[in-house]
């Protein structure tokens, strides 16, 4: 529970006006809609468009009512959504994406990320790259909170995420489909020496930690970003997205 005695994990509440856009476009489906008394401008229009068309509930509320109930310290932008619970799915799934596309499977796997803007940040970057999917774990992990949403831009809607109770063993299960296991380390070899083309899951560790003993040990190779500066490491979304955009990169150079 948070200071306002709301809970701090309810996934059915979408606040923001691009991330309200990107859960109708999504398909998800909106059970009511809430929107400041007054907002008619912009992209505000354009949901409530949405929301006529699929005969959603419209409540047009003060913007102190959508103050209390924000769980994104009033970051809503005159709107909220109450959507159906997110549908995590299995890491057989996120596989079959990639089979179903004809790629070489691209898996973010997050080991205790915690911080939910990290969160989002990754899932916006995975999305934009064209990853397959995101596992993350049952526990000591961010969930898929309104802050976690809102920082993804909407991207959420559009990634599966797979949670599981075991990080090291799912990285054996991903091993068993034909993943390369790389974890971003800074014992590792140079992020651009190693060939990242071919299926692959991506492993980034938590914020303060970094790699788990267990995780780390599961891995094939280990990869490093280098650092010029005299801070000893990079945020985790950062990190994250430099890497990714590598695995990007060298497949698009290998078309």
């Amino acid at each position: 529970m948070n200071s306002n005695g709301k809970k701090s994990n309810n996934e059915n509440q979408i606040e923001g006006r691009n991330p309200v856009l990107e859960v109708f476009r999504s398909g998800r489906t909106v059970d009511k809609l809430l929107i400041a008394k007054g907002s008619r401008e912009g992209s505000i229009l354009e949901i409530i468009q949405k929301a006529k068309e699929q005969g959603v509930v419209i409540q047009e509320v003060d913007r102190r009512r959508l103050d209390e109930l924000s769980m994104t310290r009033g970051a809503h932008q005159g709107v909220i959504a109450f959507v159906t619970p997110y549908s995590y799915v299995t890491v057989e799934d996120i596989i079959n994406r990639a089979a179903e596309k004809d790629e070489p499977p691209f898996v973010v796997v997050l080991d205790e990320i915690t911080d939910p803007h990290n969160l989002g940040s990754i899932i916006r970057t995975a999305e934009s790259c064209g990853a397959h999917g995101i596992i993350i774990p049952k526990r000591r992990s961010a969930g898929l909170t309104p802050a976690v949403i809102k920082a993804s831009a909407g991207a959420v809607e559009f990634m599966p995420i797979a949670k599981v109770t075991n990080i090291a063993n799912t990285l054996e299960d991903l091993k068993k489909y034909g993943l390369w296991v790389a974890g971003a380390h800074m014992d590792g070899d140079l992020y651009t020496s190693k060939d990242l083309t071919g299926p692959i899951a991506l492993v980034i560790g938590s914020e303060g930690k970094g790699l788990g003993r267990l995780v780390k040990a599961k891995c094939d190779f280990l990869v490093r970003i280098p650092q010029k500066g005299k801070i000893s490491s990079l945020n985790a979304s950062v990190a994250a997205g430099v890497l990714m955009y590598e695995i990007v990169r060298q497949r698009d150079r290998g078309k």
